[in-house]
């Protein structure tokens, strides 16, 4: 049986800097990193819109707050170390009714609260920088807002990491943990730790609880679909633009943004999703885990927390195009039907949720034990923030050791 100092569950971006960042500490640990898929990427890390975010967004005492914006400004360094196409293009947030500039003001206050640069421009400027966008009367422009080749980076970090030693295992399902004898069993291996680092988005939950933690937390997953501005058109987006946020509810809504390769993407949506692997209408789903989120889904419903049902009604209308159109319509009211072409980019965002008190968890979620730490929550901007968040996970270890 192998012994390791550490070893992490997932190789998508969390897990992956958490490597780097243990490695950068101390050059000589041994870590393994087990990988239930046969390469990096194929999740969250590579489907993501790779918009690295300036964290606008974020209460000044949230743990998003506390790593969104240094998270960029690494992510952009080691994206000019290593070659990793990243455009530094901005973006412009539009009002697009008056209630929106309230929720205009509390972001300029999030801006100046994390030292973040903002500037409130009225309409006309706005359409300076975006010419076909329509706000109304006001927005904000984030001239730190980047996009990058995602992709990219996960896999130059998995190689930057694979010849300092670390060992990625590929196609490993981990099946039993003996967390009392810190020994993992995975697809019929056996291998002991240290410390187990467990990074491993939609299943970090079902990882978590042999240990003993994450026990009142339960995934959601939504799913995010998007369209693809068709050739010809997508003159009608320079860089990002994105609506103020409906704060009723927990995401950020419909936008469009030019990504790292020059095409321009609609979307996401957060639609209910029945598999932690749901991408498209019925792959990766299984009949007890379907079961079971649908049982969640009908319990936020009937609690309505966070304003659920309207949240679920306005989603799901979103599998219709002409419904989708309309919110992007709210931004850029040129763009026609037409002008709107199937893609293939699906993203599941594997979001928690409070069993006991009925709610999305919004915020990132760190648990742990005397010898594991468990990413429970590693939704958006955890891509954006994935150097300094590894390490707050690191410090996290080592100040409890």
């Amino acid at each position: 049986m192998e012994a390791f100092d550490y070893l992490i569950v997932g190789a998508g971006i969390v897990g992956l800097s958490t490597a780097w960042e243990l490695k950068r500490r101390d050059p000589n640990t041994r870590i393994l990193i087990l990988e239930k898929e046969q390469r990096v990427g194929v999740h969250a890390s590579g489907r993501n819109s790779g918009v690295l975010h300036s964290g606008i967004y974020y209460g000044a005492n949230t743990l998003k707050a506390k790593v969104c914006a240094a998270g960029a400004a690494k992510m952009r360094e080691f994206a000019a170390e290593h070659g990793i196409r990243c455009k530094r293009s901005g973006k412009v947030i539009v009002a697009t009714s008056a209630k929106d500039l309230i929720t205009l003001e509390r972001l300029l206050n999030n801006a100046r609260d994390n030292h973040i640069r903002a500037e409130k421009l009225d309409a006309d400027t706005i359409r300076s920088i975006e010419p076909h966008a329509y706000p109304y009367q006001a927005g904000i422009y984030s001239p730190d807002t980047a996009v990058i080749d995602s992709l990219g980076v996960v896999e130059k970090l998995r190689d930057l990491l694979t010849n300092q030693g670390v060992i990625l295992r590929y196609g490993q399902n981990v099946n039993t943990v003996k967390f009392d004898t810190r020994v993992i069993e995975a697809s019929g291996e056996r291998f002991s730790y240290g410390f187990l680092f467990n990074c491993a988005g939609a299943n970090a939950d079902r990882i978590a609880r042999p240990f003993g933690v994450g026990g009142q937390y339960a995934l959601l997953p939504f799913k995010g679909l998007y369209y693809k501005l068709a050739p010809g058109r997508d003159y009608l987006v320079k860089s990002s633009i994105y609506p103020v946020p409906d704060i009723s509810l927990p995401f950020l809504g419909v936008h469009l943004t030019r990504v790292i390769s020059g095409d321009v993407y609609a979307g996401p949506t957060a639609i209910p999703a029945f598999g932690r692997e749901n991408y498209g209408m019925l792959s990766g789903l299984h009949v007890g885990e379907s079961l079971r989120i649908g049982w969640r889904l009908l319990q936020m419903y009937t609690s309505n927390r966070q304003n659920f049902r309207y949240l679920m009604h306005t989603e799901m209308s979103k599998y219709l195009k002409s419904h989708f159109l309309e919110a992007v319509q709210k931004l850029v009211p040129e763009v026609r039907a037409a002008d709107l072409l199937p893609s293939a980019k699906v993203g599941i965002r594997p979001q928690l949720v409070n069993i006991r008190e009925r709610r999305l968890e919004m915020d990132f979620v760190l648990e742990r034990t005397p010898y594991s730490l468990h990413v429970l929550n590693a939704i958006s901007p955890a891509f954006t923030s994935s150097f300094a968040f590894a390490e707050m996970i690191v410090d996290r270890h080592e100040i409890a050791v």
